[in-house]
């Protein structure tokens, strides 16, 4: 027997069969292509103590890895023909294995993602190379030439110690240095289990494709109930990271936990803030207007009220890196080393008035009018819907169809309530990478004010006149609470 479950905001369906294997279906009969998305609810939070990056690195030997019947190479080989990809990713709860390709070649590109999940190869070829390429990552691209990146995963210390999601998803160089491959076999047969997945099939598929292509996971095991989170700690004031080396510019990364998912009512009106404070790569919040236009500090100014990955080079989030607790952060591209704690300030100094004054009248309405029209972009195809289909039934609401069913009735108080309840600044959990760091945190410290330095003459006097105010916006930075660490030292262990 089959149990469906309707998923708001699209024609899709969830199911489960008889062997737990839960699938979920956005039908487009008309449509030439067909996505199919293999969702494991195991991330970086299943990590072995000791063994951080075992998860990502198990999903690397699937997703990047040969099977019992072709090496990787030739796995490559059978995809070109069908001008098909087989890709994956993940976070910290959850890792996808995705494709899209023309109906015509639906069975035989099946049958190699299938192939890739149930009889990997876990050669020592291909495991010696992807183990070396997540060390790379983190050694050489995250700590040496992704100054911006490596603020949010500095954050992430910050805000997570001690617990799964404080290190990146990669793992860390200790963790992935003691790793075998007899382990990621291990970690495989007892996580990779039918339970914890989830087949979604969008396009135009043939009838019946779906359940005959769940049935074939069936051999799968079933797995143990999933670990609890460990608790995130509870801030205590203020807390900075300074993360020394060389840098043209300095990345700032800002936020603390909240007790908020797409699970919550309250994640609706918050997402409403956080798009007024600065939807992420576009010009419609105040950050953006008032740090970037009206300054000239940086390239872009962001919000948030979840963990958020870019969708490649498009300004939409990824679909499927649900996690089980999520942050408020303001991201702050690099800001000239001259003008970073004037940066910091503003960013503390427009939260304030957002948790303060409220959300202003007009800024709310013509916010709300934004995101209803916006959010319509972040399903604009069928892998992207298919992936928003799947987190609604992970979250238990499809965060598409709350908002376009709340904005319309949604008002400035219920913002209001819910910034006064969830956001703060005076719990805030800064990281700073740049090159001349400890002159910037001994400034903060002291409380000196951190003037802006501006490269052009003529900016307006309303503007200069609140710099005044912004430059000696009070910290309450305490010299206990703060921290200078080397690039190279983070992420080791």
């Amino acid at each position: 027997m089959l149990l469906s479950i309707a998923v708001a905001a699209s024609a899709s369906q969830a199911r489960a069969d008889q062997n737990g294997i839960r699938t979920v279906l956005l039908p487009s009969p008309s449509s030439p292509l067909v996505t199919i998305r293999l969702v494991f609810q195991v991330g970086a939070a299943d990590d072995e103590p000791g063994k951080e990056g075992i998860a990502a690195l198990t999903a690397a030997m699937l997703g990047e890895g040969g099977t019992a019947k072709r090496t990787w190479s030739e796995v490559l080989d059978a995809l070109y023909p069908m001008a098909a990809d087989i890709n994956f990713y993940g976070d910290k709860d959850a890792f996808v294995f995705m494709g899209t390709v023309h109906h015509d070649n639906l069975d035989a590109f099946a049958n190699l993602l299938a192939e890739q999940i149930l009889t990997p190869r876990f050669s020592d070829d291909d495991f010696t190379r992807l183990r070396q390429d997540a060390l790379d990552a983190i050694t050489k691209t995250l700590r040496g030439n992704d100054d911006e990146d490596l603020g949010k995963q500095a954050l992430g210390t910050l805000l997570y110690p001690n617990h799964p999601y404080g290190y990146p998803t990669l793992g860390t160089v200790a963790g992935l240095s003691a790793i075998t491959l007899d382990d990621v076999k291990g970690f495989y047969a007892h996580t990779f289990t039918r339970d914890r997945l989830i087949v979604g099939v969008s396009g135009g598929y043939p009838k019946g494709f779906p359940d005959r292509y769940a049935a074939r996971f069936a051999n799968l095991p079933v797995g143990k109930p999933r670990s609890p989170l460990p608790p995130s700690p509870a801030p205590q004031g203020k807390q900075l990271l300074f993360v020394q080396k060389s840098a043209h510019g300095d990345a700032i990364s800002m936020g603390h936990a909240i007790g908020v998912t797409r699970s919550d009512d309250d994640f609706y009106p918050l997402a409403v803030a956080a798009s007024y404070l600065g939807e992420h790569r576009t010009f419609n919040g105040v950050l953006m207007l008032n740090m970037r236009q009206k300054r000239g500090l940086n390239y872009g100014d962001y919000a948030y009220v979840e963990n958020f990955i870019q969708d490649g080079w498009t300004t939409f989030p990824l679909p499927n890196i649900s996690r089980r607790e999520q942050h408020f952060e303001v991201w702050l591209r690099p800001v000239p080393p001259k003008s970073a704690g004037f940066a910091i300030r503003e960013a503390i100094y427009e939260t304030d008035k957002l948790i303060r004054e409220g959300i202003p009248a007009a800024g709310f309405e013509a916010t709300r009018a934004f995101l209803l029209n916006y959010v319509n972009l972040w399903a604009q195809d069928g892998s992207r819907r298919l992936g928003y289909a799947i987190d609604g039934l992970l979250y238990g609401k499809d965060v598409l169809a709350e908002l376009k069913a709340r904005l319309p009735t949604m008002t400035k108080d219920d913002v209001d309530r819910a910034v006064r309840k969830h956001l703060s600044t005076a719990n805030l959990s800064i990281a700073v990478v740049g090159d001349k760091v400890k002159a910037l945190a001994d400034a903060l410290v002291a409380g000196k004010p951190t003037p802006i330095v501006y490269d052009t003459k003529d900016t307006p006097a309303d503007v200069l006149e609140e710099d005044q105010t912004i430059e000696r916006y009070p910290l309450d930075v305490s010299a206990s609470r703060l921290k200078i660490v080397s690039a190279s030292s983070l992420f080791e262990k």
